[in-house]
């Protein structure tokens, strides 16, 4: 079992990396009080499939006495479980307009006490927690997509899903899916509903599929769309996208589309990425 301790200036980015870290199947737990944490490896341990890596943000909010943070870290490698510390940090100039542009308080400012003072008395409070951190990550130049970028070379494992694509037929009669990022039209294709032995069945059975890609108008179509996602899914990964809705339209959704969404399917599979061919009308009618 595994343990990431996020720790940093707030403002740094811990929320963003959380989110990145829940991307690569880290449990994460924000601001879990300090002496819980051994309770809570406990519990992990006992249900080790669930919980193999675990990520937990401390900051600020925990408190001022950061020993008792090094005590309950003491405690769980007692246990058997490793641990990180990640710490965020970002300079002061860089903070303050962030909390500017998000309206958001400080933490510790209250009484009076500036945005400025807040963010030095936390960088004394942190200072502990930086020295031993194991990983030290300046968010001040980076973007969100830096970030991830940085996030991915420290602790992806090269079998995390890093990008979920759903290929999805549909039936232009029926609308076009709202929650699809790229739309492909594949009516000019040979139909099957003309072909009376076909026209109950549907894309998925061998003898729709024979029809539409009779001809080789299909595998001309498919080296596009395949010569596409080999481009497209590798920076969609690298801006930071994690998942992809392709939907590939004909007139009702239930031949062309489907025969077309699972060939397409089966190529982004084939390439590495967490894929799946989804058919949303093609039982209609």
């Amino acid at each position: 079992m595994y343990f990431l301790i996020v720790s940093g200036m707030s403002g740094a980015g811990k929320s963003r990396t959380v989110a990145t870290l829940e991307d690569f199947g880290f449990y994460c737990v924000d601001n879990l009080p300090i002496a819980l944490i051994p309770k809570f490896a406990e519990i992990c341990l006992a249900a080790t499939e669930r919980y193999e890596r675990v990520a937990l943000v401390t900051d600020v909010r925990a408190g001022g006495d950061f020993q008792q943070l090094f005590d309950s870290l003491d405690a769980i490698r007692d246990m058997g479980c490793d641990y990180r510390i990640l710490f965020l940090d970002t300079a002061t100039g860089t903070l303050i307009n962030r909390f500017k542009e998000t309206r958001r308080k400080h933490p510790l400012m209250e009484d009076g006490v500036s945005m400025t003072d807040a963010i030095m008395k936390e960088r004394a409070l942190l200072e502990g927690v930086r020295g031993k951190a194991d990983y030290v990550v300046d968010t001040t130049n980076l973007s969100t997509g830096g970030l991830r970028d940085k996030l991915i070379k420290l602790f992806a494992n090269e079998n995390d899903d890093l990008l979920e694509v759903t290929v999805q037929s549909f039936g232009f009669k029926y609308g076009i899916p709202p929650e699809a990022d790229l739309v492909f039209d594949v009516r000019f294709l040979p139909n099957p509903y003309y072909e009376i032995s076909l026209r109950q069945k549907n894309g998925t059975d061998k003898g729709v599929r024979d029809y539409v890609f009779q001809g080789g108008t299909a595998d001309a179509l498919m080296s596009h769309l395949t010569s596409l996602m080999d481009f497209l899914l590798p920076r969609y990964v690298a801006e930071g996208k994690t998942s992809v809705n392709v939907a590939i339209g004909c007139t009702g959704g239930k031949h062309r589309s489907v025969a077309i969404a699972e060939a397409l399917a089966a190529h982004v599979k084939a390439r590495g990425y967490e894929a799946a061919a989804a058919h949303r009308d093609y039982q209609k009618g």
